[in-house]
Protein backbone atom coordinates (compact mmCIF):
# COMPACT_ATOMS: atom_id res chain seq x y z
CA UNK A 1 0.00 0.00 0.00
CA UNK A 2 2.60 2.23 0.93
CA UNK A 3 5.06 1.83 -2.37
CA UNK A 4 1.29 2.36 -4.22
CA UNK A 5 1.25 5.86 -2.58
CA UNK A 6 4.85 6.97 -3.80
CA UNK A 7 4.36 5.31 -6.52
CA UNK A 8 0.87 8.05 -7.70
CA UNK A 9 3.57 10.88 -6.18
CA UNK A 10 6.00 9.99 -8.73
CA UNK A 11 3.64 9.51 -11.34
CA UNK A 12 2.22 12.99 -10.50
CA UNK A 13 5.89 14.88 -9.88
CA UNK A 14 7.00 13.14 -13.56
CA UNK A 15 3.96 15.15 -14.68
CA UNK A 16 5.40 18.26 -13.73
CA UNK A 17 7.71 20.58 -15.62
CA UNK A 18 10.98 18.65 -16.73
CA UNK A 19 9.48 15.48 -15.38
CA UNK A 20 10.18 13.28 -12.29
CA UNK A 21 11.91 9.91 -14.28
CA UNK A 22 11.49 6.72 -12.79
CA UNK A 23 14.35 4.96 -11.26
CA UNK A 24 14.78 1.00 -12.13
CA UNK A 25 16.62 0.54 -8.95
CA UNK A 26 13.41 2.22 -7.16
CA UNK A 27 16.25 5.48 -5.97
CA UNK A 28 12.83 7.71 -6.82
CA UNK A 29 10.68 5.98 -4.41
CA UNK A 30 13.40 6.11 -1.70
CA UNK A 31 13.89 9.86 -2.30
CA UNK A 32 10.21 10.46 -2.11
CA UNK A 33 9.58 8.69 1.18
CA UNK A 34 12.75 10.53 2.58
CA UNK A 35 10.83 14.14 1.43
CA UNK A 36 6.83 12.78 2.38
CA UNK A 37 5.22 11.32 4.44
CA UNK A 38 2.88 9.00 3.57
CA UNK A 39 -0.17 11.71 3.74
CA UNK A 40 1.20 14.18 2.66
CA UNK A 41 2.43 12.20 -0.93
CA UNK A 42 -1.74 11.26 -0.79
CA UNK A 43 -2.46 15.15 -0.60
CA UNK A 44 0.46 16.05 -2.85
CA UNK A 45 -1.34 14.35 -5.90
CA UNK A 46 -4.15 16.65 -5.41
CA UNK A 47 -2.47 20.01 -6.28
CA UNK A 48 -1.95 21.25 -9.57
CA UNK A 49 -0.23 24.37 -11.13
CA UNK A 50 -2.55 26.82 -9.89
CA UNK A 51 -2.97 28.08 -6.49
CA UNK A 52 -5.96 26.82 -4.63
CA UNK A 53 -7.57 27.47 -1.71
CA UNK A 54 -7.21 24.46 1.34
CA UNK A 55 -11.35 23.80 1.02
CA UNK A 56 -10.75 23.24 -2.81
CA UNK A 57 -8.07 20.74 -1.88
CA UNK A 58 -9.81 19.35 0.30
CA UNK A 59 -12.58 18.31 -1.77
CA UNK A 60 -11.01 17.31 -4.05
CA UNK A 61 -8.90 14.22 -2.03
CA UNK A 62 -11.69 13.69 0.56
CA UNK A 63 -10.58 14.98 3.43
CA UNK A 64 -11.99 17.67 6.33
CA UNK A 65 -10.55 21.50 4.96
CA UNK A 66 -8.81 21.65 8.91
CA UNK A 67 -7.20 18.91 8.02
CA UNK A 68 -6.09 19.63 4.47
CA UNK A 69 -4.98 23.01 5.61
CA UNK A 70 -2.99 21.94 8.49
CA UNK A 71 -1.06 19.39 6.07
CA UNK A 72 -0.44 21.95 3.56
CA UNK A 73 0.83 24.65 5.77
CA UNK A 74 3.35 21.79 7.21
CA UNK A 75 4.35 20.88 3.67
CA UNK A 76 4.92 24.23 2.33
CA UNK A 77 7.14 24.59 5.40
CA UNK A 78 9.27 21.63 4.46
CA UNK A 79 9.14 23.02 0.92
CA UNK A 80 7.20 20.27 -0.99
CA UNK A 81 4.66 22.39 -2.40
CA UNK A 82 4.48 26.70 -2.71
CA UNK A 83 2.17 28.52 -0.77
CA UNK A 84 0.85 32.12 -1.20
CA UNK A 85 -0.91 34.58 1.00
CA UNK A 86 -3.00 37.11 -0.38
CA UNK A 87 -3.89 40.80 1.04
CA UNK A 88 -6.85 39.92 3.01
CA UNK A 89 -4.56 36.89 4.57
CA UNK A 90 -5.93 34.11 2.50
CA UNK A 91 -3.83 30.76 1.97
CA UNK A 92 -3.27 29.24 -1.58
CA UNK A 93 -1.53 26.04 -2.14
CA UNK A 94 0.20 24.71 -5.40
CA UNK A 95 1.94 21.96 -6.65
CA UNK A 96 5.87 22.65 -7.25
CA UNK A 97 8.40 20.37 -10.02
CA UNK A 98 11.16 18.73 -8.59
CA UNK A 99 13.55 20.95 -10.17
CA UNK A 100 12.82 24.28 -10.68
CA UNK A 101 11.01 23.51 -6.91
CA UNK A 102 11.19 20.44 -4.05
CA UNK A 103 14.91 20.65 -4.86
CA UNK A 104 15.91 24.17 -4.18
CA UNK A 105 13.73 24.45 -1.44
CA UNK A 106 15.25 22.02 0.70
CA UNK A 107 18.43 24.03 0.66
CA UNK A 108 18.49 24.31 4.79
CA UNK A 109 17.49 20.62 4.84
CA UNK A 110 21.00 18.99 3.13
CA UNK A 111 21.50 15.83 5.45
CA UNK A 112 23.93 13.24 3.98
CA UNK A 113 21.18 10.74 4.25
CA UNK A 114 19.47 13.86 1.55
CA UNK A 115 22.50 13.86 -0.23
CA UNK A 116 22.95 10.36 -0.78
CA UNK A 117 19.23 9.34 -1.93
CA UNK A 118 19.64 12.38 -4.17
CA UNK A 119 23.00 11.31 -5.82
CA UNK A 120 21.63 7.57 -5.62
CA UNK A 121 18.48 8.70 -7.65
CA UNK A 122 20.08 11.66 -10.05
CA UNK A 123 22.90 8.11 -11.39
CA UNK A 124 19.86 6.02 -11.93
CA UNK A 125 17.45 8.03 -13.17
CA UNK A 126 15.88 6.98 -16.63
CA UNK A 127 17.66 8.84 -19.51
CA UNK A 128 14.69 9.62 -22.21
CA UNK A 129 14.22 12.49 -24.49
CA UNK A 130 13.51 16.55 -23.53
CA UNK A 131 10.35 17.16 -25.36
CA UNK A 132 9.82 20.32 -27.35
CA UNK A 133 9.22 23.41 -25.24
CA UNK A 134 10.83 25.89 -23.47
CA UNK A 135 12.74 26.09 -20.51
CA UNK A 136 12.62 27.03 -16.94
CA UNK A 137 15.07 29.30 -17.24
CA UNK A 138 16.80 31.69 -19.45
CA UNK A 139 20.07 33.85 -19.30
CA UNK A 140 20.03 37.31 -19.19
CA UNK A 141 23.70 39.47 -19.49
CA UNK A 142 24.79 41.86 -16.69
CA UNK A 143 23.50 45.46 -17.25
CA UNK A 144 26.87 46.95 -18.08
CA UNK A 145 27.35 44.74 -21.24
CA UNK A 146 24.27 46.12 -23.10
CA UNK A 147 25.16 48.73 -25.43
CA UNK A 148 22.09 51.16 -25.88
CA UNK A 149 21.83 50.83 -29.76
CA UNK A 150 20.71 47.01 -28.81
CA UNK A 151 17.79 48.68 -27.72
CA UNK A 152 17.10 46.06 -25.29
CA UNK A 153 13.83 44.87 -23.91
CA UNK A 154 12.96 45.63 -20.15
CA UNK A 155 12.71 41.83 -19.62
CA UNK A 156 16.07 41.61 -20.94
CA UNK A 157 17.71 44.17 -18.65
CA UNK A 158 18.16 43.14 -15.03
CA UNK A 159 18.29 46.58 -13.57
CA UNK A 160 14.44 46.85 -15.30
CA UNK A 161 13.59 43.63 -13.40
CA UNK A 162 14.68 44.50 -10.23
CA UNK A 163 13.25 47.88 -10.42
CA UNK A 164 10.04 46.30 -11.90
CA UNK A 165 9.37 44.35 -8.11
CA UNK A 166 8.94 45.46 -4.46
CA UNK A 167 9.30 42.28 -2.56
CA UNK A 168 12.84 40.87 -2.36
CA UNK A 169 14.74 37.76 -0.78
CA UNK A 170 18.49 36.58 -1.10
CA UNK A 171 18.87 32.66 -0.18
CA UNK A 172 21.95 30.74 -0.09
CA UNK A 173 22.48 28.93 -3.74
CA UNK A 174 21.40 25.02 -3.01
CA UNK A 175 23.78 24.01 -5.99
CA UNK A 176 26.63 25.84 -4.37
CA UNK A 177 25.96 24.56 -0.66
CA UNK A 178 25.32 21.31 -2.02
CA UNK A 179 28.49 20.49 -3.81
CA UNK A 180 30.54 22.07 -0.60
CA UNK A 181 28.76 19.46 1.52
CA UNK A 182 29.95 16.50 -0.67
CA UNK A 183 33.65 18.24 -0.62
CA UNK A 184 33.90 20.51 -3.53
CA UNK A 185 32.98 23.78 -4.33
CA UNK A 186 34.64 27.23 -5.09
CA UNK A 187 34.87 30.22 -3.22
CA UNK A 188 32.08 32.39 -5.00
CA UNK A 189 29.26 34.21 -2.56
CA UNK A 190 26.91 30.97 -1.42
CA UNK A 191 24.06 33.89 -0.55
CA UNK A 192 23.52 34.22 -3.77
CA UNK A 193 19.54 33.21 -4.99
CA UNK A 194 17.33 36.65 -5.79
CA UNK A 195 14.02 35.73 -5.26
CA UNK A 196 11.46 38.22 -6.05
CA UNK A 197 7.71 39.03 -5.20
CA UNK A 198 5.26 35.94 -4.23
CA UNK A 199 8.83 33.53 -3.67
CA UNK A 200 10.37 36.39 -1.84
CA UNK A 201 7.44 36.42 0.79
CA UNK A 202 7.38 32.63 0.00
CA UNK A 203 11.24 32.08 1.05
CA UNK A 204 11.19 34.83 4.03
CA UNK A 205 7.90 33.23 5.50
CA UNK A 206 9.31 29.87 5.69
CA UNK A 207 12.93 30.78 7.15
CA UNK A 208 14.64 29.58 3.23
CA UNK A 209 15.99 33.07 2.79
CA UNK A 210 15.88 37.09 4.20
CA UNK A 211 13.90 40.05 3.50
CA UNK A 212 15.99 42.43 1.57
CA UNK A 213 15.31 46.13 -0.02
CA UNK A 214 16.56 46.57 -3.12
CA UNK A 215 19.49 48.63 -2.55
CA UNK A 216 20.78 45.13 -1.37
CA UNK A 217 19.54 43.38 -4.32
CA UNK A 218 21.60 45.47 -6.54
CA UNK A 219 24.23 45.45 -4.35
CA UNK A 220 24.43 41.65 -4.26
CA UNK A 221 23.99 42.11 -8.30
CA UNK A 222 27.03 43.84 -8.60
CA UNK A 223 28.74 41.23 -5.96
CA UNK A 224 27.75 38.44 -8.63
CA UNK A 225 29.64 40.16 -11.66
CA UNK A 226 32.65 40.55 -10.09
CA UNK A 227 32.73 36.48 -8.55
CA UNK A 228 32.17 35.89 -12.57
CA UNK A 229 28.65 34.56 -11.76
CA UNK A 230 25.80 33.88 -14.69
CA UNK A 231 22.54 35.55 -14.20
CA UNK A 232 19.72 32.81 -14.61
CA UNK A 233 16.45 34.05 -14.35
CA UNK A 234 12.98 32.17 -14.31
CA UNK A 235 12.30 31.95 -18.03
CA UNK A 236 9.18 34.50 -17.73
CA UNK A 237 9.52 38.59 -18.04
CA UNK A 238 8.02 39.37 -14.83
CA UNK A 239 10.52 37.04 -12.54
CA UNK A 240 10.37 34.67 -10.17
CA UNK A 241 14.31 34.78 -8.89
CA UNK A 242 17.73 34.96 -10.54
CA UNK A 243 20.49 32.92 -10.05
CA UNK A 244 23.86 33.90 -9.75
CA UNK A 245 25.38 30.87 -11.08
CA UNK A 246 28.86 29.15 -11.05
CA UNK A 247 30.19 26.55 -13.91
CA UNK A 248 31.66 24.31 -11.38
CA UNK A 249 28.77 24.13 -8.61
CA UNK A 250 25.52 24.89 -11.13
CA UNK A 251 23.64 22.25 -12.28
CA UNK A 252 22.13 23.92 -15.00
CA UNK A 253 25.56 25.27 -16.25
CA UNK A 254 27.90 22.30 -15.62
CA UNK A 255 25.33 20.41 -18.32
CA UNK A 256 25.55 22.86 -20.56
CA UNK A 257 29.33 23.37 -20.51
CA UNK A 258 29.51 19.48 -21.59
CA UNK A 259 27.38 20.19 -24.83
CA UNK A 260 29.74 21.08 -27.52
CA UNK A 261 27.02 23.76 -28.18
CA UNK A 262 25.99 25.28 -25.57
CA UNK A 263 24.25 28.29 -27.40
CA UNK A 264 22.26 26.06 -28.82
CA UNK A 265 20.26 24.99 -25.82
CA UNK A 266 20.36 27.77 -23.68
CA UNK A 267 17.34 30.37 -23.71
CA UNK A 268 18.64 33.86 -24.76
CA UNK A 269 18.63 36.75 -26.78
CA UNK A 270 22.36 37.56 -27.03
CA UNK A 271 25.61 36.63 -28.30
CA UNK A 272 29.18 37.75 -27.72
CA UNK A 273 31.44 39.15 -31.07
CA UNK A 274 35.08 39.38 -30.88
CA UNK A 275 36.77 42.42 -33.16
CA UNK A 276 40.03 40.06 -33.13
CA UNK A 277 42.44 42.63 -34.49
CA UNK A 278 42.24 44.83 -31.65
CA UNK A 279 42.04 42.42 -28.93
CA UNK A 280 45.30 43.23 -26.18
CA UNK A 281 45.34 39.80 -25.10
CA UNK A 282 45.20 40.29 -21.47
CA UNK A 283 43.31 37.12 -21.53
CA UNK A 284 41.02 38.78 -18.38
CA UNK A 285 38.11 36.96 -20.50
CA UNK A 286 39.37 33.28 -19.61
CA UNK A 287 38.71 33.81 -16.35
CA UNK A 288 35.24 35.42 -17.07
CA UNK A 289 33.83 33.11 -19.00
CA UNK A 290 31.96 29.96 -17.76
CA UNK A 291 31.27 28.05 -21.03
CA UNK A 292 35.03 28.13 -22.43
CA UNK A 293 33.96 29.99 -25.51
CA UNK A 294 37.07 32.20 -25.59
CA UNK A 295 40.11 30.67 -25.53
CA UNK A 296 44.04 31.65 -25.66
CA UNK A 297 45.10 32.03 -29.11
CA UNK A 298 48.97 33.14 -29.29
CA UNK A 299 49.21 36.67 -27.96
CA UNK A 300 45.11 37.17 -28.62
CA UNK A 301 42.14 35.11 -27.45
CA UNK A 302 39.28 33.41 -29.90
CA UNK A 303 35.67 33.19 -29.28
CA UNK A 304 33.65 29.85 -30.20
CA UNK A 305 30.29 31.26 -30.81
CA UNK A 306 28.76 28.18 -30.45
CA UNK A 307 30.09 27.81 -26.56
CA UNK A 308 28.35 31.19 -25.70
CA UNK A 309 25.45 31.81 -23.54
CA UNK A 310 25.04 35.32 -23.79
CA UNK A 311 25.70 35.85 -20.07
CA UNK A 312 28.08 39.46 -21.15
CA UNK A 313 30.51 38.54 -18.46
CA UNK A 314 33.12 38.47 -20.81
CA UNK A 315 32.31 42.16 -22.54
CA UNK A 316 32.52 44.32 -19.20
CA UNK A 317 35.98 43.81 -18.30
CA UNK A 318 36.93 43.68 -21.88
CA UNK A 319 39.83 46.58 -21.70
CA UNK A 320 39.84 47.52 -25.23
CA UNK A 321 36.48 46.77 -26.05
CA UNK A 322 36.74 44.25 -28.50
CA UNK A 323 34.15 42.25 -27.19
CA UNK A 324 30.55 43.18 -27.40
CA UNK A 325 27.66 41.82 -27.28
CA UNK A 326 25.12 41.69 -30.40
CA UNK A 327 21.40 40.36 -30.32
CA UNK A 328 20.80 36.92 -31.92
CA UNK A 329 18.62 36.55 -35.25
CA UNK A 330 14.80 36.83 -34.26
CA UNK A 331 14.23 33.36 -35.43
CA UNK A 332 16.33 31.60 -33.22
CA UNK A 333 15.01 33.32 -30.08
CA UNK A 334 12.03 31.91 -28.19
CA UNK A 335 8.82 33.91 -26.76
CA UNK A 336 9.39 34.30 -22.93
CA UNK A 337 5.86 33.95 -21.01
CA UNK A 338 4.25 37.09 -18.90
CA UNK A 339 5.04 35.07 -15.62
CA UNK A 340 6.65 31.90 -14.17
CA UNK A 341 3.39 30.30 -13.73
CA UNK A 342 2.76 30.50 -17.69
CA UNK A 343 5.98 28.73 -18.18
CA UNK A 344 5.06 26.30 -15.71
CA UNK A 345 1.90 25.85 -17.69
CA UNK A 346 3.39 25.76 -21.03
CA UNK A 347 6.13 23.12 -20.27
CA UNK A 348 3.92 20.74 -18.43
CA UNK A 349 1.24 20.88 -21.38
CA UNK A 350 4.16 19.68 -24.15
CA UNK A 351 5.72 16.71 -21.88
CA UNK A 352 1.52 15.88 -21.46
CA UNK A 353 1.11 15.77 -25.75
Amino acid sequence: MKEEIYQKLASHLDSLPDGFPPSQTGADLRLLEKLFRPEEAELAVHLTLDRESADVIAARAGLRPDTAEQRLAEMAKKGLIFSHVSEDGACFYQAIPVVVGIYEMQVNNLSPDLLDALHDYWGTAEERARPETIRQMRTIPIQESIESHLQALTYEQVNELVQAHSRFAVAPCICRRHVKLRGGGCAAPEESCLIFGDWADFYARTGRGRAIDRAEMFALLARADAANLVLQPSNSRDISFICCCCGCCCGVLRGLKGHPRPADLVANNFIAALAAETCEGCLTCLDRCQMGALVEDGEHVTLKSERCIGCGLCVTTCPSGSLTLTRKPENTRQPIPATFNATWHIISEAQAD
